[in-house]
């Protein structure tokens, strides 16, 4: 089945009216894509950090039981750490949902083919690691369901969304790597992110 979903697109129907959800962006596209939807203090977007998204939510997640946390990344920054999904699938947090945006594209070196795109499938991957439950989203139909699941499904979740590969306009978030970590520590944490 040929997609015909757009990232950013289906990253805006994600975010929509999310209020404290805590989200952990991989490198690059879905980095910007977080920023397009609107900024906001409870975005992490990674900069260079390529395969450290999911590992980086997964500590989110077990550091704030209380609160629900979504990676959403790409599939080449997903397949640099697939060694991540094990370990999560080890320790099951269940406020955890992970969202990979799949392009089959390496987006931000000159859009080369991933091994996705020669049928590596993450999703299946995630599954045999042991997460509690896995989608793959392909159509707009599929895509009505998502929110949901990646929002209030017990964790960890996984899901697969293939897109359009396309270049986009950027819409870039902070650079700052100490903005960005001390504006989402307050976000978080209130008055304690001064105390410690």
């Amino acid at each position: 089945m040929k997609t015909t979903l757009h990232r950013r697109n289906v990253v805006e129907i994600l975010l929509k009216n999310r209020k404290d959800l805590l989200v952990v962006a991989g490198l690059g596209s879905t980095a910007w894509d977080i920023t397009a939807a609107g900024d906001s203090p409870f975005n992490f977007p990674l900069w260079g950090a390529m395969g450290n998204a999911a590992m980086f939510g997964l500590g989110l997640a077990l550091a704030q039981p209380k609160r629900r946390v979504l990676v959403l990344t790409g599939d080449g920054e997903m397949l640099m750490g697939l060694g991540s999904l094990a370990t999560i699938g080890v320790q099951k947090p269940r406020n955890l949902a992970v969202v990979v945006i799949d392009n089959e594209r390496y987006g931000e070196t000159g859009m080369q083919r991933t091994h996705t795109a020669a049928g590596v499938n993450i999703a299946e991957v995630a599954k045999a690691c042991g997460f509690r439950a896995t989608r793959q989203i392909r159509s707009r139909a599929q895509l009505g369901s998502l929110r949901a699941f990646a929002w209030s499904q017990p964790g960890p979740v996984f899901a697969l969304v293939k897109v359009i590969a396309e270049k986009l306009p950027l819409v870039l978030p902070p650079r700052d790597g100490g903005l960005l970590k001390s504006r989402f520590r307050r976000a978080l944490l209130g008055e304690r992110a001064d105390l410690d």
